[in-house]
């Protein structure tokens, strides 16, 4: 059974930075595309950046185009987010998740605040 550990979370001041990171075990890492999530309190659940297999392609939303740059490293089986400039809105747990195998880790708090 796979599993995915998200670290890096924490209270950062609004235009802050955080880096997040995933780590995977038990599964071949390098054979998936990725993807980070993030949910708000009384909010869904939203889709933020997905990173293909090779992390030849990259994907962000709308909301975070910009700001967050998805990352990965294969040979550490780690998968990152780099959140710049943050703002209280980017206030959410989050989390990673393998889409295909449909693994998801037990999230990480960000919190954007003065």
């Amino acid at each position: 059974q796979g599993q995915l550990v998200e670290s890096g979370g924490g209270l950062v001041q609004p235009g802050g930075s955080l880096r997040l990171s995933c780590a995977a075990s038990g599964f071949t890492f390098s054979s998936y595309t990725m993807r980070w999530y993030r949910q708000a309190p009384g909010k869904e659940r939203e889709l933020v950046a997905a990173i293909t297999s090779a992390g030849d392609n990259t994907y962000a939303a709308d909301s975070v185009k910009g700001r967050f740059t998805v990352s990965r490293d294969n040979a550490k089986n780690t998968m990152y987010l780099q959140m710049n400039s943050l703002k209280p809105e980017d206030t959410a747990v989050y989390y990673c998740h393998a889409p295909t195998l449909n693994y998801w880790g037990q999230g990480t708090q960000v919190t954007v605040s003065s």
